[in-house]
């Protein structure tokens, strides 16, 4: 059991209580059901730094202005900041609570409210320190050579990651989905969303004038002191040339937080135009019928551009997706645990997971000669990255191969791996893949939240490989 006590959860509901009795006590084996049991009410028990359900009236507040209507700050976990990725990811789990736990609603709600603050005024930034409202304490961290300029007492950390917009809007999309609500949609949120949309603009551009072919310097640059390569932007913060005329957007930073080789990150590209596509779909309801087109057409143009530049032919594995490209025909072949990543995209919603291409892609990426970062040890194996290193693989990675696959077998063999590397109770960031034991990260809110959601999903598309004979299908409502 790795649950803090009930006084120092930082945020509690019935409802979800409710839920895990309601799986565990189905489940037949008790290790798992025990991990369901720390690891679904994890975000909640020691993540919600702040929230506000938006009754109070604070003084001098007029209608239209920061930090109105219910907030959620939501951290990482081990660190004070809010990741807008993270946080988005840390709540999925939730979302089918929403409908019926006000609680629930108001802390998705206050999360969309309080991404949306953080979008309007640094767009270009990725983590965020504690709002004013909630009078927590803001620790300043050194200042990076970033442009544009941020706030280092509001931001925590400013790397571009097209992935981070995405979350925003994919935030916002999963609350309608499973509520109806539109109550997000207030002048903030289409705030945050013109200045997603500006960046979206600035990132679509080439390196180079494509009339000239001069030089044109990037709208963000990005550049630290560090003797590590993945933490800063070469060539005096602009990254590696990217041609024009693509329609593929540039992302300066991986979903892990890692410098891109090449700026056009596939992943990411595929996340945005599935997100545009839905965020059309909420604002046409509002009759907004302008906004939807414009926000429709730009996430096909981005679909077609990753299907036209994105998918390159291996010599073995035939058509694959590519991790990055630059438009001048170069890619990268890789994958990163971190999502959105390119074993995922049947989970952002981009292909159906029989797909040719993506299944061409799948067996690549599973596999040592297909993909470097897919390690394999004398205890553990899985998808890793350059963030921690080549020896540690992601157990979010065999969860996302989990929730992408119709296979029993591998589905059970993913289980089985997460949960010998989980003996403390918990999910980890990632495992040395020759000693179990040795960890980064005692507890990772994120992959905590990835093992429920999978958890769900088997419970009510495969419940035989979860659940005692002779139960059905369980479905949280």
């Amino acid at each position: 059991m790795q649950r803090p006590s009930p006084k120092c959860r930082t945020f509690s509901s019935p409802y979800v209580e409710e839920v895990i009795k309601n799986v565990t006590s189905r489940m037949k084996d008790k290790d798992l059901s025990r991990l369901f049991e720390n690891a679904f009410p994890n975000t909640l028990d020691t993540t919600v730094r702040w929230h506000s359900d938006g009754s109070e009236k604070r003084p001098g507040k007029r209608n239209g202005h920061s930090w109105e209507g219910a907030q959620s700050f939501i951290v990482t976990g081990d660190i004070d900041a809010e990741w807008l990725r993270d946080s988005t990811n840390q709540l999925e789990q939730y979302h089918a609570l929403a409908r019926g736990d006000k609680k629930i609603y108001n802390l998705i709600l206050g999360a969309i409210n309080t991404q949306a603050e953080f979008v309007i005024a640094s767009p270009y930034c990725n983590a965020f320190q504690p709002p004013p409202p909630s009078r927590l304490p803001v620790i300043v961290k050194p200042i990076d050579n970033v442009h544009p300029a941020y706030d280092p007492s509001a931001v925590f950390e400013c790397k571009y990651e097209l992935d981070s917009l995405a979350h925003f809007l994919a935030l916002s999309s999963k609350f309608y989905n499973s509520t109806g609500s539109t109550a997000f949609l207030n002048s903030r949120w289409y705030a945050a969303l013109n200045a997603a949309l500006e960046v979206l603009d600035q990132q679509t551009m080439s390196t180079f004038n494509s009339s000239s072919g001069s030089f044109i310097p990037n709208t963000y640059t990005f550049q630290r002191m560090t003797s590590t390569g993945t933490e800063t932007l070469s060539l005096g913060g602009n990254g590696n040339p990217l041609n024009w005329g693509t329609n593929l957007v540039r992302s300066a930073f991986r979903p892990s937080d890692d410098a891109t080789i090449l700026g056009f990150y596939i992943p990411a590209n595929a996340m945005m135009a599935v997100q545009l596509k839905r965020a059309a779909e909420v604002v046409r309801k509002v009759g907004k019928k302008d906004l939807a087109s414009n926000l429709y057409n730009r996430g096909v143009a981005i679909e077609k551009a990753v299907w036209e530049h994105g998918v390159v032919s291996h010599k073995k594995y035939g058509n694959v997706f590519a991790y990055e490209v630059d438009g001048y025909g170069s890619s990268i072949i890789m994958d990163d645990a971190n999502l959105p990543s390119l074993l995922s995209l049947p989970k952002l919603g981009f292909v159906d997971s029989s797909d040719e291409t993506y299944q061409n892609t799948r067996k690549m990426l599973l596999s040592k000669e297909g993909n470097p970062y897919y390690l394999k040890g004398r205890s553990f194996h899985g998808i890793g990255g350059p963030h921690v290193g080549l020896r540690n693989a992601w157990p979010m990675s065999l969860l996302v191969q989990a929730l992408t696959s119709d296979d029993d077998e591998e589905i059970m063999g993913a289980l089985e791996l997460v949960k010998s590397a989980s003996r403390l109770g918990l999910i980890h960031e990632t495992i040395d893949v020759n000693l179990l034991s040795s960890y980064t990260r005692s507890w990772f809110a994120w992959a905590n939240s990835l093992y429920s959601v999978v958890i769900l999903d088997l419970a009510q598309r495969k419940p035989h490989l979860l659940f005692q004979e002779g139960t059905g299908p369980y479905v949280v409502e």
